[in-house]
């Protein structure tokens, strides 16, 4: 996490200043980088909760949501729930006091948020000068005081944790998928990142379409997996997408042409794949063959392209990373997600007692039908506490975590002696640095598995994908028909992933 703090002195009352800023909706009307903005759903402005919709001057779109406002201290905070740069879990406040000698007012802004540390230096001067100092010169031309000499800004140096950060592992660097040259004699449509940021980037382009290597088969897709790692590429936290790029890295389809050195795939097989490199956005691709799977007749494109990652993810979290014993007490949180819901019933399968989170009823309903023993929904309830409660006081054995920072305390504490965490995900913004002194009090173990360290060798990745069908087909794991969008609509499954506003799994088609 960095933090970033910077301070200056208004020479205007408070009042004034106060005035303007606490307007959510008013930073068009003076800060240079936003070009315009409004309230989603016509809320006001000046509601905890408001959503604000803004497009900057550059073209790039962010919202940002209002957490708390107080006139009385003159103070408010938000966060940033949607941007063109990978600023993951941006909490920035702004503070005001009235300066004692003078009729002037004291501003601090400051923000934390985890970059990602190739591009950490690069945002932080970003929100320092451009966001930062920039409003306010802003204001202090707002208020026509530009002649009064005023301090300067004092800026504080970004601050970093003593320890490292948990920043999620790397995994297998990729080259990019260019933009088709001219004279390219064959082409694809793709979805294509230029550069790192917000769903918008996602656009449909026509890319080069080399012939095959000799390792390599050309796959025209018929079904692509959305994932969540896809937006972790998109925005640059993970550095698995170079731009230009094309995200994705699961998907099913037929064999249309193959290298001159494969052996044991035929043009006009069924396969599906789901691993690095990045590039399953397109219509077609060529894909090493090592790694691909041919499918049955009782296993469909679609659902092939929207379970394979999770299947297999599921596999080696059930399986390797904690293998579930009979009776042990499994906790699942964002129990509704895709993988989510094959953990509550593999768990359950495996003879566990399951207990499930999700944020509303309606997605309490489907855990419910996933055999899940008990359900917590944890917008209303405290999950810790929920778990001492259901076990009487002896917590759970192993807790499956994919949310991250808003659920990485709780489930420590959730936890039983001996307990495990298994820490895979990080959907609301990384866990930070963690005293791993404080697991002895209950001899907890913690595991932050890295999917390509499971799958990146067909001997690695062949038993995972066998046990996934075998469940399939024993009816183990169901899985419910995938919400489809078209290719081009790739933006708006985005968002509906990030903004939760999806369960189970989503695919595009081509």
């Amino acid at each position: 996490m960095v933090e970033v703090r910077q301070s200056t002195i208004i020479n205007a009352p408070i009042e004034e200043v106060w005035a303007i800023l606490r307007d959510f909706n008013g930073h068009d009307r003076w800060h240079p980088a936003i070009a315009s903005s409004e309230i989603d759903g016509g809320e006001p402005a000046d509601a905890v909760g408001a959503v604000r919709h803004f497009r900057l001057a550059d073209g790039g779109e962010l919202r940002e949501q209002l957490l708390a406002l107080s006139d009385k201290d003159r103070r408010l905070s938000y966060c940033l729930l949607e941007a063109p740069l990978p600023l993951m879990g941006y909490v920035a406040s702004i503070r005001l006091k009235p300066v004692t000698d003078g009729n002037a007012t004291f501003w601090e802004w400051r923000s934390e948020f985890h970059p990602p540390a190739h591009r950490r230096d690069e945002l932080v001067k970003l929100v320092a000068e451009d966001i930062y100092r920039a409003g306010f010169a802003a204001i202090r031309n707002l208020l026509g005081r530009r002649d009064v000499p005023t301090p300067e800004a004092r800026p504080v140096p970004a601050i970093m944790p003593p320890g490292p950060t948990s920043v999620a592992p790397r995994s297998i660097p990729t080259p990019s998928i260019l933009a088709p040259p001219l004279g390219a004699k064959e082409t694809t449509r793709a979805i294509l990142v230029e550069r790192y940021g917000g769903p918008d980037v996602l656009q449909l382009k026509d890319i080069a379409l080399p012939p095959p290597a000799p390792n390599e088969v050309r796959i025209r897709h018929t079904a692509i997996g959305v994932n969540f790692i896809d937006v972790y590429c998109r925005t640059g936290f993970f550095d698995l997408l170079q731009p230009p790029g094309v995200p994705g890295m699961e998907a099913a389809g037929v064999i249309e042409a193959m290298g001159p050195a494969i052996s044991g795939l035929s043009v006009g097989d069924r396969v599906a794949y789901a691993c690095p490199p990045v590039g399953a956005y397109a219509e077609r691709r060529n894909m090493t063959a090592d790694l691909l799977v041919r499918l049955s007749d009782d296993i469909s494109d679609e659902t092939a392209a929207a379970s394979l990652l999770k299947g297999v993810s599921a596999s080696f979290l059930l399986h390797e990373v904690h293998a579930v014993r009979p009776g042990e007490v499994v906790l699942v949180h964002a129990a509704a997600g895709g993988i989510g819901q094959l953990l509550v019933q593999w768990a359950r399968h495996l003879g566990a007692t399951v207990i499930a989170t999700v944020s509303s009823d309606d997605k309490a309903r489907i855990v419910e039908r996933l055999g899940a023993h008990h359900i917590i929904v944890y917008s209303r309830e405290d999950f810790s506490e929920a778990v001492i409660r259901l076990t009487a006081g002896a917590g759970a054995d192993v807790i499956y975590d994919a949310v991250g920072a808003d659920t990485f305390a709780g489930s420590l504490a959730a936890l039983a002696v001996r307990g495990h965490l298994v820490s895979f995900g990080q959907a609301s913004g990384p866990v930070g640095s963690w005293d791993i002194d404080r697991f002895a009090s209950r001899s907890i173990t913690l595991s932050r598995p890295n999917y390509s360290h499971y799958t990146d060798t067909p001997e690695k990745l062949a038993p995972h994908v066998d046990r996934f069908f075998a469940a399939l087909r024993q009816r183990a794991v169901r899985i419910a028909q995938p919400v489809a969008y078209s290719l081009a609509k790739a933006a708006d499954a985005h968002r509906d992933l990030e903004a939760r506003r999806t369960s189970g799994a989503l695919v595009l088609l081509p």
